[in-house]
Formats: C-alpha cells, sequence, structure tokens
C-alpha cells in the first residue's frame, strides 16, 4: 500500500512541479512585479522601515483581531519553520547546492506576489459570525472576483485544509522529532534503539500542547507567536553566523558552487545530480515550502490585523519573504556548504544535514541548542498553519467545524513523529503545488487591483 502511495503521489508531483508550474510561479510573480514597477526592489527601504518600525510599536487590537505585529508574528510563525532547516538541506541534497540560487531567485519574484497576497487579503477581509477579521486567497476570489469564480475560492479552501496536515503539521513535528532525538542521543540519554518510544512519547506531548493553544483561538496564538518568534530566530541567527564566520574562508568557494551548480549541477556534485531543471524544481518547490509566496496562507494571518491600510500592512509580505529566504534560508545553506559536513548528493535529507553542520564546527554540546531552535521553528510553524486550517474549513462550512478540526489537527502531531520523512515530505510538497494554482490564478486576475491599491497608497502617503 506505501509503495502505491509513493508512486502515485510521485506521478502527481512531478506534474505539479512540472515545467507548467514554474512558469507559473516564476511568471505570475513576474507579471506582478513589472505591473507593479518591482515594487519589492524599488520600494524596499521603505517597507523595511514601515514594518519594523510597525513591529515594536506597542498597540492593543480590538476583539477579534490582532495587532500589526501579532499578525506579522503569526506569520512568520508559519513561514519561518521545518522549510528553513530540513527544507534548504533536503534542496541541497536531492538538487545540489545551485537549488539555492533558484531559492533566492523565486524569494525576488516572491517578495512581490506576497505583497499582492496581503493587501488583497486586508482590502477583500470581512468578519465572521463571532465578529473575527477573516481573509485570505478564498475570501480575495470570493468578494474581488465575484460569484463566477466561487468554485476557485472553495477549491483552494479545500486543498488548504488538506494542506495543513502535511505541511503545517506532519512534516514539522517529524522535524522536532529528528531535532530532540539527536541531541538525546549525543547526550547519551537514549540509545537509537529506543528512538521509536522516543518518537510516540514526543508526537502524544505535542498534540496536547498544540490543542491546548489552538482551542484558545486567534489571540491565544498571536499571543504565543509573539513571543516565540522573535527568539528562535535569534538563537538561530547567532549560532548560524557562527558557523560563518570560522569558516569565512570558504565562502568565496561556497557561492561559486552555488551559482555554479545553478546551471551545471553536475559539476559540483559529481555527476550525481546532473539536470538544472532538477535544481531549479527542487530550489523552488523547497523555497516556497518555506516563505508561502504563492501559496496564499500568509494573508490569512494578515487579514487579522488591525490595520485600514492594506498596502502598509502588504509591506510585511515583502519583509517577510526577505526574513525567510533571502536571510535565514541563505544562513542554513552556508552553515551546511562552508562547516564540511558530508552531504550525500541524490538522498533525501532532512533536519540531521543542518545539526551535523552545527555539531562539526561546534561539537556535539551544540545539538541541545540547535535542537531548541528547530522545536521553536516547527512548533511555531504548527501554530500558524493550525489557524490557516481553521480559516480554509470555515470557509468551507462554518465556524462550528472549527473545534472539531483543532482536535483532529492536534492528533495528526503523533503521526507526524512516527511516519516515514521522505514521502511525508513528498506528500507535502503535492499540496503545495495544488493549492497555489487557484491563489495563482487569482493574483493574476486581480493584479490591477493591486496596482491601483498601491498607486492610491502612495499617491495619498507622499511616501517614497
Amino acid at each position: 500500500m506505501l509503495q502505491f502511495i509513493e508512486t502515485v503521489n510521485s506521478a502527481v508531483n512531478n506534474f505539479i512541479w512540472g515545467v507548467p508550474a514554474m512558469v507559473c510561479i516564476f511568471g505570475v510573480g513576474l507579471y506582478l512585479s513589472l505591473r507593479t514597477r518591482f515594487l519589492q526592489i524599488r520600494k524596499f527601504p521603505y517597507a523595511i522601515k514601515t514594518t519594523i518600525g510597525r513591529m515594536f510599536r506597542k498597540k492593543n487590537a480590538s476583539d477579534g483581531a490582532l495587532t500589526p505585529f501579532q499578525a506579522v508574528c503569526t506569520a512568520l510563525a508559519a513561514t519561518v519553520g521545518t522549510g528553513n532547516i530540513a527544507g534548504v538541506a533536503g534542496a541541497i541534497a536531492i538538487g545540489g547546492s545551485g537549488a539555492i540560487f533558484w531559492m533566492w531567485i523565486s524569494a525576488i519574484l516572491g517578495m512581490c506576489t506576497k505583497f499582492a497576497e496581503v493587501t488583497l487579503a486586508v482590502h477583500f477581509r470581512e468578519k465572521n459570525a463571532d465578529g473575527d477579521l477573516v481573509g485570505g486567497p478564498m475570501y480575495y476570489i470570493k468578494n474581488g472576483l465575484g460569484k463566477r469564480w466561487m468554485w476557485l475560492a472553495y477549491l483552494f479552501a479545500a486543498f488548504g485544509v488538506l494542506t495543513v496536515f502535511g505541511t503545517g503539521n506532519a512534516t514539522q513535528v517529524n522535524t522536532i522529532t529528528t531535532a530532540i532525538n539527536s541531541a538525546l542521543i549525543d547526550f547519551h540519554v537514549i540509545s537509537n534503539d529506543a528512538v521509536s518510544t522516543s518518537n510516540l512519547i514526543i508526537g502524544i506531548v505535542m498534540a496536547v500542547l498544540v490543542a491546548l493553544i489552538l482551542l484558545g483561538g486567534v489571540k491565544r496564538i498571536g499571543q504565543v507567536t509573539e513571543k516565540l518568534v522573535p527568539f528562535m530566530a535569534l538563537l538561530y541567527i547567532v549560532l548560524a553566523v557562527g558557523v560563518i564566520v570560522i569558516n569565512i574562508r570558504t565562502i568565496p568557494t561556497v557561492f561559486a558552487s552555488i551559482f555554479e551548480g545553478a546551471f551545471k549541477p553536475s559539476a559540483v556534485t559529481g555527476g550525481i545530480v546532473g539536470s538544472m531543471f532538477t535544481s531549479m524544481k527542487k530550489g523552488v518547490s523547497r523555497g516556497i515550502f518555506s516563505n508561502e509566496a504563492g501559496l496564499g496562507t500568509g494573508s490569512i494571518a494578515h487579514a487579522c490585523a488591525d490595520t485600514k491600510k492594506p498596502v502598509k500592512q502588504g509591506m510585511f509580505g515583502i519583509f517577510e519573504v526577505f526574513t525567510d529566504t533571502i536571510v535565514i534560508c541563505t544562513l542554513t545553506a552556508l552553515v551546511i556548504l562552508c562547516s564540511g559536513t558530508t552531504i550525500e548528493y541524490g538522498a533525501a535529507a532532512g533536519a540531521e544535514l543542518t545539526i551535523s553542520g552545527f555539531t562539526s564546527v561546534y561539537g556535539s554540546w551544540v545539538s541541545i541548542f540547535t535542537a531548541i531552535a528547530m522545536c521553536c521553528f516547527a512548533f511555531s510553524t504548527i501554530l500558524g498553519w493550525g489557524l490557516y486550517g481553521a480559516r480554509c474549513i470555515e470557509f468551507l462550512f462554518s465556524e462550528k467545524v472549527i473545534k472539531p478540526f483543532m482536535v483532529a489537527y492536534s492528533l495528526v502531531a503523533i503521526l507526524g513523529a512516527t511516519a516515514n520523512l521522505g514521502l511525508m515530505w513528498s506528500i507535502a510538497e503535492t499540496f503545495n503545488g495544488l493549492m497555489a494554482i487557484p491563489n495563482l490564478i487569482a493574483l493574476f486576475l486581480l493584479s490591477g487591483t493591486v496596482v491601483r491599491l498601491t498607486k492610491e497608497y502612495f499617491a495619498t502617503e507622499g511616501a517614497k
């Protein structure tokens, strides 16, 4: 049965992430960039000034809403996760170091894509029966494109519900178990024979913690993520920068391998990864898994923000993709490539490759710190995607099904702790691709609205 699932998923995955998907993802990002005159580059200083300035401004949100800081932390909680750690490692192992180049390209275009998603989500949002602000792709399709496109909104929401269990939960818990077990084995707390038991215990604990927070509603999610995200990001960045500084002499060679590997991966991987398209596919798919630009999911959190300026909130989309992929994913790639840790090209890899990069420089003692950072990354992602899944299933049915969904979503943590890693990542990639299709169509059709809102905002704000 498992072999059948792998075969079917492989066929679907290869089709979804084939040439058409690459054209759609790059095409919509480039189209939006051209229509906004590359706003993500032209207004980048303004985006950083606006986002960082607002993030640390103390403000209480109205009922059923999040502060701008809580909104960006919830969105970052979902984006800054295992995609930055295990996802980057997997991209390098399967696509070679050149996959990082394609991850950068998709991120540059993705900054504009996510800006459009957030702007549209805030502009077309509405209030539900409980008085909470709700929005995202299904709502900007519904309110922006009209009734004849409702099938597209339902399609997105349906794929969204399916995606959250793999992308948002199972793969994250799998990374948590890998990180914790690696640290416990390094410190001789458990043996390799006890890993399966440890996995089950971790899965049960995670299920309980996730349920307690998610059942508390959007406010509790925001309160947890605004404390967890800054801590985890700072800890990870400090550790990663340390590895790079210690191996600073290898950095020019590493960057050369990234650029050469992007167009001629066989030269870097010894022929194991021979196709440029394989490198591109893994870089783009894992990049989207990490920063979510094109999926539309991050806009669901931003729609909850207590703000009246869609374009200003949209600047957080630019900031998030930059922070997630250009900064944190790049740091992970450099840790792996400059540390000298062994990379088995062509074989599935996850968090253990990144951990190996850290321990090869600092020694086994650092595994406890990397385990903490990775657990924070993954746990925060589970919370962010829990909100996304709740909004999607609410759109399909009603707010009455949210709590049963949260319970089911929490229990998936047990499955994620004990299931096969390679198949899990592959299924997550497949559902990510399926989810992106209706969203990218909507972004293309609503690009005129994005351009109009952007022009109106900068005309009235006099921003430069």
